[in-house]
């Protein structure tokens, strides 16, 4: 059985002290749990952090001002040795939703008044009995959505709060056995070395050749879900999560590279990974509902799987909109504030 016993206890024993203290105790609780030397990166404006006085202020202070009663809707735990370093750092990851009365301005965001949903992707490096690392990942885009100021146009998938697993075990608390993560993370490398391979026809450097359906169904269910950020959205089955999603990635972005992750691991069904960025992109028109800018942008990525049996069933995306489209001059939160939508 592979045992990450105690770092699981140390990331949820943040987690709950953490989440249930009163805002003005948070910082200390923050610091209890974290090393010296601790660093956190956060999506666009949090951006890196270098202490954890630092991602309070940027991150956290922020958010507990406008989002009252805010509570942790966690759908899935899970916790791995990192692929990217040769399996020596212990990483846990958590994913779900902050949910909260949204009863004051963030980020120049009107409030409602009424319940919101962050999408959330949590991922600590524990060392030494501490969270060495954070990388939180959350979807500001739909927030904005939810108070009525979408500053994007329609996106192809669907818009909702993004349930968890539909086999409801997400949230690994006890040892797993290690060949389900071995095995989940050799599929997750197999369709990952399938979309290189694609992206390598499409740059003209090989002439192997599969249809969309083909290399799909390679590595996934026929009837998989991609829970993708606001601004894409969701889509159900290979068929439709190709012309939603695939089709134009593939068609509207150019130019791909991939910059790697800072972080791949697996537990039982599960794998998550993420980077910083992951891939740099050229918009050649149409992405989003935007004009080609023909400038390189970055893509900061987090993927989070479940596995099925011999294939990937399911698939949480969260990408650091803000970011990408600052890059391509669009800072979306500058218009808010100055009034424009």
């Amino acid at each position: 059985m592979t045992d990450f016993t105690a770092e699981k206890a140390i990331s949820r024993a943040y987690m709950a002290d953490f989440d249930q203290a009163a805002p003005s105790e948070r910082f200390n609780r923050l610091k209890a749990h974290t090393s010296p030397d601790f660093h956190w990166r956060g999506v666009h404006p949090f951006n890196r952090q270098p202490s954890a006085k630092a991602a309070m202020q940027a991150f956290w202070t922020p958010l507990l001002n406008a989002f009252s009663s805010l509570q942790r809707r966690e759908d899935i735990f899970f916790a791995g040795l990192n692929e990217i370093d040769g399996f020596t750092a212990t990483w846990t990851c958590s994913m779900g939703h902050f949910m909260g009365l949204f009863d004051a301005p963030w980020l120049g965001i009107p409030p409602t008044g009424k319940m919101a949903f962050l999408r959330y992707a949590e991922f600590h490096r524990i060392e030494n009995g501490k969270i060495a690392e954070t990388a939180l990942f959350c979807d500001v885009l739909s927030v904005m959505a939810q108070a009525g100021v979408d500053p994007l146009p329609p996106q192809t998938g669907a818009a909702f709060i993004v349930p968890g697993p539909m086999t409801n075990d997400g949230l690994l608390l006890s040892s797993s056995d290690p060949d389900e993560g071995k095995t989940t993370l050799a599929l997750v490398n197999r369709m990952a070395n399938s979309i290189s391979k694609a992206n390598e026809v499409l740059q003209g450097k090989s002439k192997t050749y599969l249809t969309p359906q083909q290399e799909m169904s390679e590595n996934w269910h026929d009837d998989m879900i991609w829970y993708g950020p606001h601004g894409i959205g969701a889509t159900y089955t290979i068929d439709r999560y190709i012309t939603q999603h695939q089709a134009p990635f593939r068609t509207q972005l150019a130019d791909r590279v991939f910059n790697g992750h800072v972080a791949r691991f697996a537990e039982g069904k599960y794998c998550g990974f993420f980077g910083w960025p992951n891939l740099t992109v050229t918009p050649i028109g149409g992405y989003l509902g935007l004009p080609a800018t023909g400038k390189p942008a970055d893509m900061r990525v987090v993927d989070i799987y479940r596995r099925d049996g011999d294939k990937l069933a399911e698939n949480w995306v969260i990408i650091d909109m803000l970011h990408f489209l600052k890059m391509q001059g669009l800072d979306v939160l500058e218009r808010l504030n100055a009034g424009v939508r």
